[in-house]
């Protein structure tokens, strides 16, 4: 890959006693293009109290989340935050942030890294999505064969994004305090003051599984009747995010 024009470092999140992905981790550090540094995940078995109470409040932006989050879940969502304050400490143009469970495509995901970092812009957001029915829109930048696409309705996943200094920044100054996933939070384009695009076709796989599954406390089976409430609840919300995003379009 030619140099770009984008100053940007890449950033693995890896929980460290997650010791089963560390050699999927060296191997992305290995085969990225891109400066790359290991960031030490906070980890939901070790985060304090206090720490969840000065960043956690349930039910703060409408339309409300259904659910508490779990502490893993608040975990996650400070990593990411520790990295784009990583982005801003080291004055890059844009940083590559890549989840530890993520495989990059041989055939396609050079050539979508090069068509992104040549179109980002310091207020970008671009993800690069794993499901290939996801993230559908307008053609922004590229051809037909690799593309950007600006999605009407964002889809779900952190598992890697081009995030740009100014929308690192955005994220930090509204997530101070959060009330949900990291994912679901970056769908509320209307809680946000930058351009949310995507790479069209995938050029990632998630391979989570392949890996041990995921870092994730030990939940006991829910009773049926919980089970069901929950989708209808988690059906509704999602009926609620995608009519704002249309509405937002």
């Amino acid at each position: 890959m030619e140099e770009p024009m984008t100053r940007a470092e890449a950033f693995v999140i890896h929980v460290k006693r997650a010791v089963k992905r560390r050699p999927q981790v060296d191997e992305l550090v290995t085969k990225l293009p891109l400066a790359t540094t290991i960031i030490d995940a906070v980890d939901g078995e070790t985060l304090d109290d206090s720490t969840i109470d000065a960043h956690y409040k349930h039910k703060l932006h409408r339309p409300h989340y259904p659910f508490e989050l779990r502490r893993n879940e608040i975990a996650c969502f400070l990593s990411h935050r520790l990295t784009w304050q990583t982005i801003l400490d080291r004055g890059l143009d844009a940083g590559l942030i890549v989840e530890d469970d993520v495989q990059p495509l041989d055939d396609m995901f050079p050539q979508m890294l090069k068509l992104a970092l040549e179109t980002v812009q310091p207020g970008d957001f671009i993800r690069f999505p794993y499901r290939a029915y996801t993230d559908k829109g307008e053609r922004v930048a590229g051809d037909e064969q690799t593309m950007l696409v600006q999605p009407k309705l964002v889809g779900l996943g952190m598992q890697m994004q081009l995030v740009g200094r100014e929308a690192a920044a955005e994220l930090l100054k509204v997530t101070e305090v959060f009330d949900r996933p990291v994912d679901t939070t970056i769908q509320m384009r209307w809680l946000t003051q930058m351009r949310i695009l995507a790479t069209r076709p995938v050029a990632i796989r998630e391979i989570n599984m392949q890996l041990g599954g995921s870092v994730v406390q030990y939940r006991a089976p829910r009773p049926k009747s919980e089970v069901f409430a929950r989708e209808i609840k988690r059906a509704l919300y999602r009926i609620s995010v995608r009519a704002l995003s249309m509405a937002r379009a």
